[in-house]
C-alpha cells in the first residue's frame, strides 16, 4: 500500500510539473501572436515557436503587452542604475528572449542567467544551436573560441542557461556558483509566473535565499509583496496591472489600442485588476533601487 501511495504521489507530482512546463509554450505562443499583430517588437521569438498560432482575444494581447512593458521598465531601470555592472537571474525563463533584446539595446548586464526545468532548457539550447540569429549574438559576446555547451546547460561570458529545479535551493545555489554567479554584484532576479506554481514554503525558501545571498538586489515577481517583506527584503511595492497599463506611455497605449477592436473594455479591466507586478529591493551600495518605480 505504501509503495502504491508513493507511486501515486510521484505520478501526481510529475503530472503537475508537466502542466507547469506546458505554460512555457502557452506564453511563447501568446507572445508570438501579440508581436505578429504589432503590440511590441520581438524579432527573436519566431525562432522558438513554429507558427503564429490561432487568434488570441484582444484582451489577452493587451494583457501580455502590459506585462511585458511593465517588467521591462523595471528591469531596464535597474540595469541603468547599475550602469550594466550587474547580473540578471531569470527564474523559469522558458523560451524568453530578453537576453537578445538587451544586447540589441546595449543594455547587457555583466552576465545574464536563466534557470528552468532541464527539459525546457534542453529545447532552448537546441533552438540556439540550430538557429544562427540566436547563436551569433552569444558568440559575439564571448571572448574565446569555445563555450560550455551540453544537454542541460550553456555557459558563455555573458549568457548562461541552467537546468535546475527551483525547489531544490542547495542544488540551485551550487549550479549558479559553478557558472560564476557573483553574490557581490548588484543582482536583478526575475520570476514572472513561477512562485505561484510552488508551495508557499518552497517559494518563500527561494525568496529568502535571494535576500540572504545578495546585498544589493531587486526581485521582480508577477504577484503580491507580503512574502518579500517576511523573508528579508528591505522594501517592496506592488501595482495591479490595470494601474500599470494606465501608467505606460499613453501614445504607445493609444497605438496598440488601434490594432484590434475591443468591445468589452470592462472585461480587460477585470482581467488586469486580477494580476499585479511586485518588486522588492535591497540596496547596500545605495544605487537608489528603492526609488525605481513607474
Amino acid at each position: 500500500i505504501l509503495l502504491m501511495a508513493a507511486r501515486k504521489s510521484f505520478t501526481d507530482s510529475d503530472t503537475a510539473d508537466e502542466a507547469v512546463r506546458a505554460t512555457c509554450d502557452d506564453a511563447t505562443i501568446c507572445k508570438r501572436f501579440a508581436t505578429s499583430k504589432g503590440y511590441w517588437k520581438d524579432p527573436y521569438i519566431q525562432y522558438f515557436t513554429r507558427s503564429v498560432g490561432e487568434r488570441k482575444a484582444p484582451e489577452i494581447n493587451r494583457g501580455y503587452y502590459a506585462r511585458v512593458q511593465g517588467v521591462n521598465h523595471l528591469l531596464d531601470a535597474f540595469i541603468r542604475k547599475a550602469e550594466c555592472d550587474c547580473q540578471v537571474i531569470n527564474f523559469g525563463a522558458g523560451l524568453d528572449t530578453t537576453f537578445w533584446r538587451l544586447k540589441d539595446e546595449n543594455l547587457l548586464p555583466r552576465k545574464f542567467f536563466e534557470v528552468d526545468f532541464p527539459t525546457v532548457v534542453a529545447r532552448k539550447i537546441h533552438n540556439i544551436k540550430t538557429k544562427p540569429p540566436l547563436s551569433k549574438p552569444i558568440i559575439e559576446t564571448h571572448s574565446t573560441d569555445s563555450l560550455l555547451l551540453d544537454a542541460h546547460s550553456l555557459d558563455s561570458d555573458r549568457y548562461c542557461i541552467i537546468g535546475a529545479d527551483l525547489r531544490d535551493i542547495s542544488n540551485l545555489d551550487e549550479k549558479l556558483k559553478k557558472f560564476q554567479l557573483n553574490s557581490e554584484l548588484p543582482t536583478l532576479l526575475l520570476s514572472e509566473c513561477v512562485l505561484v506554481y510552488m508551495t508557499p514554503s518552497q517559494s518563500s525558501n527561494l525568496v529568502h535565499w535571494a535576500a540572504e545571498t545578495f546585498h544589493t538586489a531587486m526581485f521582480i515577481n508577477y504577484e503580491q509583496k507580503e512574502r518579500f517583506l517576511k523573508t528579508g527584503w528591505e522594501h517592496a511595492d506592488a501595482l495591479d496591472m490595470m494601474t500599470i497599463y494606465s501608467m505606460l506611455p499613453q501614445d504607445d497605449v493609444a497605438r496598440i489600442e488601434r490594432l484590434e477592436f475591443l468591445d468589452e473594455k470592462e472585461l480587460l479591466q477585470q482581467l488586469l485588476q486580477h494580476y499585479s507586478i511586485c518588486w522588492a529591493t535591497k540596496d547596500k551600495l545605495n544605487l537608489g533601487n528603492a526609488q525605481i518605480c513607474f
